[in-house]
């Protein structure tokens, strides 16, 4: 998603707010008062780089990264918020490769990652007011793909009764999809009874076969609720 899209959707997330707030004011729901309440959200995060050392001198280093995702949380009450986020980066990537031959020298491979993660976060809001800091803890899965090809592509053919003849190619790449949890740190402010904006400081620990990854997250949000 581009910068402009993003904002786009901002705008379009503001103009909403107004209209919701218009119709909780007339339920006289004041700002802050959380209990029951859905919510969706768009974000933006930084995450930082990371490096570690593999097997047989084998290494990789990982470079920051801006992304981008989504969350839909409930408020089981005002302190207590539960959450599914979506968010995606492409990060940079410098990785050294030691091939199983004396006579062959490592190889270091620059290139570009995706990482995908899905998380199921507790949040706990030490205030019940439309200003609060948070903790937070969760699990889920994050896929990382190093976007280079593991074996050679294939292409098939077939007739489409709408499009004709059509031919298309596919391949794979070398990736992993790896369990995951994180803890944070945040604050949360509701603007009106139906906009609000959270920050949020994430570490996520991805378990790989030869090590443990670990990224530092800043995460800013601006979503609705209903």
């Amino acid at each position: 998603m581009t910068i402009k899209r993003l904002l786009i959707l901002v705008l379009l997330l503001a103009i909403s707010s107004s209209l919701q707030a218009q119709r909780f004011n007339t339920k006289q729901i004041n700002a802050g008062e959380r209990d029951g309440q859905w919510e969706a959200a768009l974000l933006v995060n930084y995450q930082n780089g990371t490096d570690f050392a593999g097997e047989n001198g084998s290494s990789i280093d990982i470079d920051k990264a801006w992304g981008w995702g989504v969350t839909f949380a409930y408020n089981l009450t005002s302190n207590w918020h539960f959450n599914f986020r979506l968010g995606m980066n492409e990060p940079d990537y410098s990785a050294l490769i030691v091939i199983d031959d004396p006579e062959i020298p490592p190889q270091t491979i620059n290139y570009t990652m995706s990482k995908y993660s899905g998380q199921l976060n507790a949040v706990y809001n030490f205030f019940e007011g439309p200003v609060t800091p948070f903790v937070q803890g969760g699990l889920g899965w994050t896929r990382l793909d190093s976007n280079i090809v593991s074996k050679p592509s294939s292409t098939g053919c077939w007739w489409d009764p709408w499009w004709g003849y059509i031919c298309a190619t596919s391949w794979s790449t070398f990736e992993t999809t790896e369990f995951t949890y994180n803890l944070g740190l945040g604050m949360r402010w509701d603007i009106n009874p139906a906009l609000f904006t959270r920050g949020t400081i994430t570490r996520e620990w991805i378990s790989v076969d030869s090590d443990t990854l670990e990224f530092d997250t800043l995460n800013l949000e601006l979503g609705l609720m209903w």
